[in-house]
């Protein structure tokens, strides 16, 4: 248990062990309310309405997640997957061609644009309005509070354009899901309660450019890894389940907020103080993890799933989409430029500097392995590298 202190957000409890973190994600003591946003700054007030029918708990919570369950399981999951990898090979030919000299910027022309193409096209965003919905993705990808304001009022008009219209003429797209999706007792969400929705799987699939960015670095500087998954060794699910331990792009979890004075851990927590889960701790605790700083394709069967994605009742909802999409996006890559390479010295790059996340600002790569001194080309993976 630690005191975190951080430039713009309130001091926090924080949990640094695994199993420890894993029961405070799980316990009816600390509620997630409206004021976890203030984790990210500046958000519009045109947005918050339909956030907070999104960020409540409780029985009203679980009645949100019991209706829109059904759109999210990981076997839908799989069956998108033919459609994310038709856009991925679409921003893999747009990937050669913003390429200079066999150069250019991985986060900004593949990784960025990946999430917000694929949520359009499983939403059946119209091509005209997609280009605001990629501005939108960019800005949260780049944390930048004053662009979100300026984009927000198309994206929500945007989305409710999507809504009536799939309530009039429903589609085969995550929309006409969620506008068709009805309780036993005949239950439905209304509007608000999908705009809301929309927009939290908007934030969160944002966040997905990042982390393809963190994997890709951590394979680059792996070879001994990434030849395993290349050759087929290690399966793409198993490698994405340590990468996201490995090199997870948040920092700490959303915070929950104690309902009570409490003893966490010889800690004395007030009611009302938010609490967070330190990540980039407990997915390294070495009492879960043997060798935590290790990337490790190999870990045992049976092992813990990191807590990437959250745990209890507010693990992410989209968290079977967003391992498909990782997924399907690295398998692209490896398939398209096997000889893929980085540009730029790994110490050399620099990270955005934001207290709650850990992601880069660039990530130049080489299409193609650089020739050596005698002409041959020299494969990018011929350098033992242990972690």
């Amino acid at each position: 248990m630690a005191r975190l202190l951080a430039p713009g957000l309130r001091p926090m409890w924080a949990l640094t062990r695994y199993h420890d973190s894993r029961a405070m994600l799980n316990s009816s003591q600390f509620q997630f309310t409206v004021d976890s946003l203030t984790i990210r700054p500046d958000m519009p007030d045109s947005g918050l309405t339909y956030l907070e029918s999104m960020l409540i708990d409780g029985n009203v919570h679980r009645r949100l997640r019991r209706l829109v369950a059904s759109a999210f399981t990981p076997r839908h999951a799989q069956r998108l997957r033919p459609q994310m990898a038709l856009i991925v090979a679409g921003l893999l030919d747009d990937l050669a061609a913003n390429a200079v000299d066999g150069q250019v910027d991985l986060l900004e022309h593949f990784a960025r644009p990946l999430p917000m193409d694929v949520l359009c096209g499983l939403m059946g965003i119209p091509a005209s309005d997609r280009a605001l919905w990629r501005s939108y993705g960019a800005a949260v990808s780049a944390g930048e509070g004053d662009r979100w304001s300026d984009v927000m009022p198309g994206v929500l008009e945007s989305t409710r354009r999507a809504i009536e219209g799939r309530r009039t003429d429903p589609g085969a797209d995550l929309i006409s899901d969620l506008v068709r999706v009805q309780a036993d007792d005949g239950d439905r969400l209304n509007d608000t309660e999908i705009t809301g929705l929309i927009w939290l799987i908007m934030v969160a699939a944002s966040t997905t450019a990042d982390f393809v960015a963190n994997a890709v670095l951590a394979l680059l500087t792996h070879p001994l890894q990434r030849e395993a998954l290349r050759s087929g060794v290690v399966p793409m699910p198993r490698a994405v389940e340590e990468l996201l331990r490995w090199c997870s792009l948040n920092v700490f979890t959303i915070p929950r907020y104690a309902r009570e004075d409490l003893d966490l851990h010889g800690a004395p927590v007030k009611a009302g103080d938010p609490v967070v889960a330190a990540l980039v701790a407990a997915n390294r605790d070495p009492r879960v993890y043997p060798d935590p700083d290790r990337l490790d394709f190999d870990r045992p069967s049976g092992t813990p799933s990191s807590l990437t994605f959250a745990h209890g009742p507010h693990i992410c909802i989209g968290a079977a989409l967003a391992r498909v999409l990782v997924e399907v996006a690295l398998t692209g890559l490896q398939e398209r430029f096997p000889g893929l390479a980085s540009a730029a010295e790994p110490d050399g790059l620099k990270r955005v500097k934001d207290p709650g996340t850990w992601r880069l600002e660039s990530l130049p790569v080489r299409l193609d392995p650089a020739p050596d001194q005698d002409g041959r080309r020299v494969d990018a993976d011929t350098t033992v590298d242990e972690r």
